[in-house]
């Protein structure tokens, strides 16, 4: 090789080692951070980690509008205008129909993603099903003691404090019904698709949506139906 050759071949390493975006990855450790890129030691984040963060912050965004409808309800709460309070209004056994059937509907949902993990289309279906009947359940108990209330003249316009009510606990019927057309989309891709890559970030996503939903009706629960019962 002559003098001139090993020089520009020199010159081109050295080019390539400055580059801040390393268009160029000969010579280079795999794993080596690159400079002025944002990326770590194992390199640019994957797919699976960018989806969850940025459902992570859907999620956190949907929380601060569900506090903004509790912190409605709780100054609302005793402005009745004459009409009924939550103490007239509240049927504890149904609602707690309501809440066993959305519990146990977490846990199936759980149990969905554990078999999506193991890989068994099977189970994953068996218990996306269950996970959707409960979620049925839930929201057809729900939509009974809103048809009774509205028998008996209990509507939203009546007074500040049941437009509050079934505000809140509207919103978070209406978040249960965008799950269960979710879950019916979910069945029918996995079924068609498998276990693709999009698929099992969707079924995360899924998974971290429903049981968020769980989590605010236990705060629903306690603060609107418990608590309400008692004054």
């Amino acid at each position: 090789m002559s003098d001139t050759t090993y020089t520009t071949s020199r010159e081109a390493l050295r080019r390539r080692q400055q580059d801040p975006h390393r268009v160029g990855h000969t010579g280079h450790p795999k794993n080596e951070p690159v400079p002025g890129t944002g990326q770590g030691a194992s390199g640019p984040a994957t797919k699976r980690i960018i989806v969850g963060y940025g459902f992570w912050v859907f999620l956190l965004s949907d929380i601060v509008i569900f506090s903004a409808f509790f912190a409605a309800y709780a100054v609302l709460q005793g402005q009745t205008a004459g009409g009924p309070g939550a103490r007239d209004i509240v049927e504890l056994p149904r609602t707690a129909w309501e809440t066993g059937a959305l519990l146990l509907s977490s846990f199936t949902c759980g149990l969905s993603f554990a078999a999506t993990n193991a890989r068994n289309k099977l189970w994953t279906q068996v218990f996306f099903v269950v996970t959707g009947l409960l979620g049925l359940v839930f929201l057809g108990l729900e939509l009974q003691e809103f048809l009774s209330l509205a028998a008996r003249g209990v509507t939203p316009q009546r007074s500040a404090f049941l437009s509050a009510f079934f505000a809140v606990v509207g919103l978070h019927g209406l978040h249960v019904t965008v799950g269960l057309l979710w879950l019916g989309t979910m069945v029918a891709q996995l079924q068609v698709k498998g276990f693709r890559r999009e698929i099992v970030h969707r079924i995360i996503c899924f998974n971290l949506f429903w049981h968020a939903l769980d989590i605010v009706w236990v705060g629903l629960f306690s603060v609107v139906y418990l608590l309400g019962a008692v004054r």
